[in-house]
C-alpha cells in the first residue's frame, strides 16, 4: 500500500517555490526600497506585498528614471531582469548606475530597513 502524502495540497508550486527562495518578490521589494531612498520614485513595498498585488509598472518607471530598463515581477520573467542599453547587467549594476546617474551613492544600510 502507498503511503499517502497528507500535505500534498498544500505543497508549493516551483514558481511559488522560486519566490519562497528569493526570488522575484524579494529582488522587487529590494528595488522599491532601493529606489525609494534613492529619488522617492517608488513607494517602499515588502516582499508579500508584492507577493500579493502588483507593482511591476511603478517599479519598472521608476528604474526608468535612472537610466535601467528591468522587468520584474509581474512581467513576463520568472527573476527580474535589468538591462543598460542593450547590456544585461545585475541587480547590482544596475543600482550602482543608478546611484551615479543621480549623484546619491548610498550603502545597503542606508536603503535595506
Amino acid at each position: 500500500m502507498a503511503k499517502e502524502d497528507k500535505f500534498a495540497d498544500e505543497m508549493l508550486t516551483d514558481e511559488e517555490l522560486d519566490n519562497v527562495a528569493g526570488g522575484t518578490c524579494y529582488e522587487t521589494a529590494d528595488d522599491s526600497r532601493f529606489l525609494n531612498s534613492l529619488n522617492g520614485s517608488t513607494d517602499r513595498y515588502g516582499a508579500t506585498k508584492i507577493w500579493f498585488g502588483d507593482y511591476s509598472e511603478e517599479i519598472q518607471r521608476a528604474w526608468e528614471k535612472v537610466g535601467v530598463t528591468a522587468n520584474v515581477k509581474g512581467t513576463t520573467s520568472r527573476y527580474n531582469k535589468y538591462r543598460i542599453g542593450n547590456r544585461i547587467v545585475s541587480q547590482e549594476e544596475a543600482r550602482q548606475h543608478a546611484m551615479n546617474v543621480t549623484g546619491h551613492h548610498m550603502s545597503e544600510s542606508d536603503w535595506k530597513w
